[in-house]
């Protein structure tokens, strides 16, 4: 599979048709064993009571959706442990990294689930350490299944909004000077997967080191 790199921005990165098809495979089908285990995917309450549009599944560490504060166990719903983040998962998260220029070995994954009307609104991710924010390490994250309409804005939530297509198989990785881009997902578009993919929707998987 040819893979190309489209750089949006200093330090973000779109890595087109990055994953193959068999790679999407086995990781969708590793996400459905975890999520279907303890402290697998569930949906999310944040302030306010609201429940977010999307399932949740926390590896390594569990983001909690009331406090946006890393946890070893998920004081937000049923008080089990996150699941450890598996090796292999790490490994192709360093490698998408390095072919984006950065190096890095996440210690944590947050992935979401997305249904036909989920959404993901404008936001930041700047709930790891001061040390791993200040550093610029990246975010990186895959796309399986249908695809998603995403935006990339800047520092500041009122900058303009870039607009592009994540489709499955593609990497987006946005470290260094746009570690605190805003971005969101506005619209999942339905019947786009490609055929043979273990599950209805989108997947989205996030790498990050606190």
């Amino acid at each position: 599979m040819f893979s190309q790199t489209v750089e949006l921005a200093p330090g973000a990165m779109h890595l087109t048709r990055y994953l193959t098809l068999d790679d999407q495979r086995a990781i969708a089908g590793t996400c459905l064993d975890l999520g279907a285990a303890d402290a697998g995917f569930y949906t999310p309450i944040v302030r306010g009571e609201h429940p977010m549009s999307v399932c949740m599944l926390c590896l390594g560490r569990h983001w909690n959706a009331r406090t946006y504060a890393y946890e070893a166990v998920r004081t937000d719903a049923d008080g089990r442990p996150a699941p450890p983040l598996p090796a292999e998962f790490v490994a192709i998260a360093r490698q998408a990294a390095a072919a984006a220029g950065f190096t890095v070995t996440p210690d944590t994954c947050i992935v979401n689930w997305y249904g036909a009307a989920s959404r993901m609104g404008l936001h930041q991710d700047k709930d790891e350490s001061p040390e791993s924010i200040a550093e610029g390490l990246p975010v990186v994250s895959f796309s399986i299944g249908n695809t998603a309409r995403f935006l990339l804005g800047g520092l500041r939530r009122r900058d303009p909004l870039q607009t592009l297509l994540l489709e499955s198989g593609d990497a987006f990785v946005f470290g260094g000077p746009s570690r605190l881009r805003y971005h969101g997902v506005t619209r999942i578009l339905a019947g786009t997967a490609p055929a043979g993919l273990p599950f209805e929707g989108r997947l989205n998987l996030t790498f990050r080191k606190f």
